[in-house]
């Protein structure tokens, strides 16, 4: 029997683990929707414990599903949404909720830093521009709003080192987490020079040490094995931040490789050998030493649809959650029956942050009063994949990309999936992976474990195309002059944004 391993990826709007075997199809499934907590405007928690619950939940949903035992799994992978803050004192207990990455508490603080030269310092150092949600910036903003908060802290981690910990009792982090603020991107260590630059130097202690990708951390303890179901003593691997598992669940492992994820956040991202410093992209540490991944991003992606149908469509979410159907199901038949009609709506995605400043907002423009729900729906898809051109387009213009490959929750609608390939006028590949960052995930415990000789070697054998999208050339030509409405609109609104909250 081929040996399962188990992928375990805590993102910001839910938690999954699934069992895979070592041909990388899925047998199991578990997956529970995450409780965002938003006590005042622009803050975006989670508490802690509750997120240990849902993986508990997640694994044993899994193992039920996949039919086999827990004592049948070899090894467990961590994935999880990056940046964000999660604070643990010496107890190993919450300090308090965790921070996910959608959240823009500290925007003012970046503001100033912005406006200090302290983002052009941190660029040429860490890779990237610092951003609200970047740990860094949520530790000043700590340091500087409440400091009791810092003085109980023990650890700062990411989520899935939260949930890793539960899981062995051990503290750690890996090279594509670290890379989130602290580490010199040509290192690919933790810097001396960035503590100083953010003035923390009191944090420095607080970070985990930084394992590889796919070294074990520990093994699963008596009290976590009762409480999922695994068998005590299976061995978890550090694994990686979410973006960097969905790329290797998707195979873009070499130089040139672009995958881009439509779920909560618009993450865009290119494989490159040498660190690369540009406007607009993170330049983070890969899975892999010595690989990069360039990444253009905003929180501004598939979540959008998420908010319009659990927002503004009770009746569909109701009736779904009755016989057991996605309450997307409707979307697609909807925007179908209106494509080719013109003139199309406008719309902005902005609902948390945006490539263009912090205060730009969401919104629809060009309705009229002919316009029906599947006119604003279409406007809401194109708007999603607008922000994701605003990125690649980032990316294309200093990277030879080679080959693009969609994945997230975006990526299961073939109407989606095709508006992307129009509009970026480029082959665009769908895999046939359902939950990329778990597999890449399980890929990481499987090379830790000896399952697969590299990472090379796991994506090569079990990443299997699903389907490809060719562009429409009809439909690029539009989408290329309904880009720049849609970027005229940017410029237009930029004065204004800041006067609509």
């Amino acid at each position: 029997m081929s040996p399962y391993l188990l992928g375990i990826d805590s993102g910001n709007t839910s938690t999954k683990a699934v069992v895979v075997d070592k041909e990388g199809y899925e047998r199991g499934v578990g997956s529970v929707n995450n409780q965002q907590m938003n006590p005042h405007p622009r803050w975006v928690e989670q508490d802690m414990n509750i997120v240990w619950e849902s993986t508990q939940t997640a694994v044993r949903d899994a193992i039920l599903a996949a039919g086999i035992e827990g004592s049948e799994i070899s090894a467990v992978g961590m994935s999880g949404h990056g940046d964000g803050i999660y604070l643990v004192d010496a107890n190993g207990e919450p300090v308090r909720a965790g921070i996910q990455s959608m959240d823009s508490r500290a925007h003012q603080l970046l503001a100033r830093w912005d406006e200090s030269g302290v983002g052009d310092k941190v660029l040429q150092f860490n890779g990237q521009r610092p951003f609200a949600a970047l740990p860094p910036v949520l530790l000043a903003w700590f340091k500087e709003n409440q400091p009791e908060v810092l003085e109980r802290t023990r650890w700062a981690v990411y989520v899935k080192d939260w949930v890793r910990y539960k899981l062995t009792g051990e503290f750690a982090t890996d090279p594509s987490e670290a890379s989130s603020g602290f580490t010199d991107v040509r290192t690919q260590d933790y810097s001396d020079e960035a503590f100083s630059i953010y003035d923390l130097e009191e944090v420095r202690e607080m970070l985990p040490p930084i394992v590889g990708c796919t070294e074990t951390v520990g093994g699963v303890t008596e009290e976590a094995a009762g409480l999922t179901g695994l068998k005590a003593g299976t061995p978890v691997v550090a694994g990686a931040h979410d973006v960097d598992c969905s790329s290797v669940g998707v195979g873009c492992m070499r130089p040139g490789d672009l995958t881009m994820i439509a779920g909560t956040w618009s993450i865009n991202e290119v494989v490159n050998d040498e660190p690369t410093f540009v406007e607009g992209a993170a330049c983070r540490n890969f899975v892999e030493p010595g690989l990069y991944l360039n990444m253009s991003a905003s929180p501004a992606s598939a979540t959008n649809l998420e908010w319009f149908v659990q927002r503004m469509c009770p009746m569909e979410v109701k009736t779904s959650k009755e016989i057991g159907a996605s309450p997307f199901a409707f979307v697609n038949r909807e925007v179908e029956a209106v494509m080719n009609e013109e003139p199309r709506v406008f719309y902005h995605p902005f609902l948390y942050a945006s490539p263009h400043g912090d205060d730009a907002t969401g919104g629809f423009f060009g309705l009229r009063g002919w316009h029906t729900r599947g006119h604003v729906l279409r406007a809401l898809l194109e708007g999603t994949v607008f922000n994701h051109k605003t990125h690649v387009d980032i990316l294309r213009n200093a990277f030879d990309v080679k080959r693009i490959r969609l994945t997230g929750g975006g990526s299961s609608s073939h109407v989606w999936s095709q508006m992307f390939a129009d509009a970026l006028n480029e082959t665009v590949e769908v895999t046939g992976a359902g939950e990329t960052g778990a597999l890449g995930a399980a890929l990481c415990a499987g090379v830790g474990t000896g399952v697969y000789d590299s990472l090379g070697d796991a994506t090569d054998n079990v990443i299997r195309k699903f389907r490809t999208h060719e562009p429409d050339t009809r439909n690029s030509k539009r989408y290329a002059e309904a880009y720049e409405t849609y970027m005229g609109l940017v410029a237009a609104l930029g004065p204004v944004w800041p006067r609509t909250g």
